[in-house]
């Protein structure tokens, strides 16, 4: 097979390009502009470009397939020769589907949580030795890719529930059509492409009705939105809940109990806890015990960027964390506090994405920070410029989160300033952000803070 990949460079589709590679296809590709890891991963491949930009003249006869990115436009000249041409064209969440379409398919939805889910349920089958491709959105430790492609019978792959491609406006989740599926809450997202909360919540009913025949969705029994939004839907699917297993905290680790036994934890957090018996409900549909898959959680050091220890000593720990949304920014900052109820917590979030930047939505954190005992947002200026967004002060943001005494940045520096004088003496640190602070090293200035 010869596939040709338009905007190689994204983290899912570098990924799928390697995947392909190493299943013995001819992979090529073009991307107008590359980062790391992807530059150094493709290379290692042999799959890196040898220049940046589009060249129509790559799009020949002999192609199988052409794979779009969500990065290209729809005037890319690739595409426009792939079409003239008639060449298949895929997105990539069709053409993961094309490759596991003989497969049982387990699919991970929801706003928060997916990655986190899916994690954990590979490290519990890789555990249990179990054959399994996957698909899922942050490096794992003892994976080497984010996409596997086998002759394996499974596959888990993380569900996203934004656009497939520039010419495919359906939902990634909407196409893996789930023999299993789990649906971990839902929170509004993506205002860009679904600008009223009931657009998005029907993608989700929709995710169910494209679950397949004797197929069944788990969801979060805590959700009221979601539990209203299963109770209506007439999918012919079995349709069941979650909760929180039982727990304790002795001493800053969380112990989980299931029968009487009590297995220490590396992960916290009720969303966590959460996550964790979604992932159980899956697998034990995979044919693994609780207890089995409760032993193997006892090395499960969390995704990356989900809760991430970046450093700690006796007094103080900090995290790194990839929340953004109200919802995902309020689970984290709560779990931190209720892990150390006696530390203070100062909390730093990142305004990054199109959604958290709109003023239309900007009110939905009212509140989502007042958990910390000091809150700190932070806007890259140059964002704004990025997004040809209208830029606002932080008399808007703090009138938004409804917390007058929070303290607003939008230069890296000076936010860079703030943070390094501060006295960690009995308090943690929180880092939210799906951006990078305007390009803070949050590792070293972790360990200026751990040891001055």
């Amino acid at each position: 097979m010869k596939v040709h990949f338009i905007a190689i460079g994204g983290s899912a589709m570098h990924n799928l390009a390697i995947a392909l590679h190493k299943k013995g296809f001819e992979v090529t590709g073009s991307d107008d502009v590359l980062f790391e890891p992807s530059i150094s991963r493709l290379a290692k491949h042999g799959l890196l470009p040898q220049q940046n930009g589009w060249f129509a003249e790559k799009i020949t006869d002999n192609l199988d397939a052409v794979i779009l990115g969500m990065h290209a436009r729809a005037d890319n000249p690739e595409l426009l020769a792939a079409q003239q041409k008639g060449i298949k064209i895929y997105s990539y969440p069709e053409y993961v589907y094309e490759q596991s379409k003989d497969k049982l398919r387990v699919v991970i939805g929801g706003s928060h949580g997916k990655t986190t889910i899916t994690s954990m349920i590979l490290h519990a089958l890789q555990a249990a030795g179990k054959d399994f491709d996957y698909l899922v959105g942050a490096q794992l430790e003892g994976f080497d890719t984010m996409v596997k492609l086998s002759d394996a019978p499974l596959i888990i792959i993380e569900g996203d529930e934004y656009l497939s491609s520039p010419i495919d406006r359906r939902p990634k989740f909407h196409l893996y059509k789930a023999n299993l599926a789990v649906i971990s809450g839902i929170a509004w997202d993506h205002i860009n492409v679904f600008p009223t909360f009931e657009n998005y919540i029907e993608q989700f009913e929709i995710f169910i009705q494209t679950i397949q025949p004797n197929g069944t969705v788990f969801y979060a029994a805590n959700d009221d939105i979601l539990g209203e939004m299963i109770a209506h839907n007439q999918s012919p699917v079995a349709k069941i809940p979650y909760k929180l297993p039982q727990f304790e905290v002795v001493n800053g680790v969380t112990l989980l109990i299931n029968e009487g036994v009590k297995f220490p934890l590396q992960i916290f957090g009720e969303h966590n806890l959460l996550n964790l018996e979604a992932a159980r409900s899956i697998c034990g549909e995979l044919g693994i015990s609780a207890h089995d898959y409760y032993t193997s959680m006892v090395t499960f050091k969390g995704a990356a960027r989900r809760l991430e220890l970046v450093g700690k000593n006796e007094v103080t720990n900090i995290y790194k964390d990839f929340a953004h949304s109200p919802s995902k920014l309020k689970a984290t900052i709560k779990a931190v506090k209720a892990q150390f109820p006696r530390r203070q917590l100062i909390a730093c979030m990142e305004l990054h994405t199109f959604s958290s930047l709109n003023k239309d939505f900007l009110n939905e954190y009212a509140g989502c920070m007042n958990e910390a005992d000091t809150a700190v947002v932070y806007i890259d200026a140059q964002t704004f410029v990025q997004k040809k967004m209208e830029p606002y002060d932080e008399s808007v943001v703090k009138t938004a989160f409804n917390q007058q005494n929070l303290i607003f940045f939008d230069n890296s520096k000076a936010l860079k300033d703030f943070v390094s004088a501060q006295n960690l003496q009995s308090k943690n640190l929180l880092l939210m952000s799906s951006g990078n602070f305007g390009g803070l090293n949050l590792n070293e200035l972790a360990s200026y803070l751990l040891n001055k």
